[in-house]
């Protein structure tokens, strides 16, 4: 009497958390029927904001921004590992803190939904995770990323989270103030607050 054994089911998220975890090696999470996720906090933190928001941000940013996600209408820019403590302090230091703007930040204990790499299938499905500016297995990307550290060295070797959150910042208020102006999606989020020059 012989057995066959059944070979081994592919995991329900199709390897994609085995690809970020061998090939980047960045840690992931996966339940039952949900999409793997990237842990945050631990090799990046991610800046959130509006799509339109994100793309004046990647305009003015140019190359000086690690890699990028978007997923339906949120962009997602990833930055070094203890970003998101800064966040609040440096939007302070630059003058928008008080100011309600659709800036978030994911860090230690966040999750975001995993991008589909590029040239695997279902990285056309609308509303899905996808890279605009993906990580490159085999190549450093933590010392990439923007870091507050780069303000202290004078501006050599990584980005400047400094720049970047002040880029962001004031493409985030442009958003919410022409939403405002227009009565697009975010208008009925809008609150009374003080003056801001952008």
């Amino acid at each position: 009497m012989s057995f066959t054994v059944p070979p081994p089911r592919s995991p329900l998220d199709g390897g994609l958390a085995r690809w970020y975890e061998h090939e980047l090696g960045w840690a992931t999470t996966h339940g039952t029927g949900q999409p793997a996720q990237l842990v945050t906090g631990l090799r990046f933190d991610v800046l959130e904001m509006p799509t339109a928001a994100g793309r004046a941000v990647l305009r003015r940013a140019g190359t000086a921004v690690g890699p990028v996600a978007l997923m339906g209408r949120r962009m997602r820019l990833l930055v070094a590992a203890g970003s998101a403590e800064e966040l609040p302090g440096l939007l302070d230091w630059l003058e928008w803190g008080g100011i309600a703007l659709d800036l978030a930040a994911l860090g230690a204990g966040g999750r975001m939904t995993a991008p589909v790499p590029p040239g695997w299938s279902g990285s056309g499905t609308p509303g899905a995770a996808v890279w605009l500016r993906a990580p490159e297995p085999g190549r450093e990307v933590e010392s990439s990323l923007p870091a507050l550290q780069a303000v202290a060295r004078g501006g050599a070797g990584a980005p400047c989270l400094a720049r970047l959150v002040a880029a962001a910042a004031a493409a985030c208020h442009r958003v919410r103030l022409l939403s405002a102006r227009t009565g697009g999606p975010d208008a009925q989020q809008l609150t009374p607050q003080r003056f801001a020059s952008s």
